[in-house]
């Protein structure tokens, strides 16, 4: 190489993906109900886990799940992570909390933001309820939730956390 070249040593080449989901029988009855801001899940016939998001079948048992089951807004945090690097293009900004969230009734959990909280506070067990959109901006989409929020309501203990019952946390 001659000492008029510069050494190249990497390029910035950004890529672009564009996604269409075309959504199932179980995932478009859910956002149909989010849409009317009405949490749904379904239950396994076999095991009676409770799935949110749905998904059509039972990730355990492999049978096809029927049964819908409204469920709340409310929920405990089963596990959780600080985000303290940027994501190119995401509006929120570092620190956040992005949480494994499992409501009331249900037995797993789904990935949702937390917020309206001290991040290092936040803890497993932790008891939570969801921030709604303004109803007249609800679209078939999970972020008609903007994001859950801590509640002052007494922590699920780590192995209660997906057994607890549709009225919520009796402590």
């Amino acid at each position: 190489m001659s000492e008029e070249q510069d050494m190249i040593t990497g390029i910035e080449a950004p890529i672009y993906l564009k996604y269409n989901f075309t959504a199932g029988r179980a995932p478009a009855r859910f956002l149909s109900q989010l849409k009317r801001g009405v949490l749904t899940g379904q239950r396994c016939p076999r095991c009676t886990n409770v799935y949110i998001p749905p998904r059509g079948s039972c990730a355990a048992c492999g049978i096809a799940t029927e049964e819908e089951v409204a469920l709340p807004d409310k929920g405990t945090v089963q596990s959780f992570t600080i985000v303290s690097i940027p994501i190119p293009n995401n509006p929120i900004q570092p620190p956040y909390v992005i949480a494994n969230l499992v409501l009331d009734g249900a037995n797993i959990s789904f990935i949702h933001l937390l917020s309206e909280c001290v991040n290092e506070e936040v803890h497993i067990g932790q008891r939570i309820e969801a921030v709604w959109k303004p109803e007249e901006e609800w679209d078939y989409a999970m972020d008609n939730i903007r994001y859950f929020r801590p509640i002052d309501e007494p922590d699920v203990p780590v192995e209660m956390i997906g057994k607890v019952p549709a009225s919520g946390w009796e402590g």
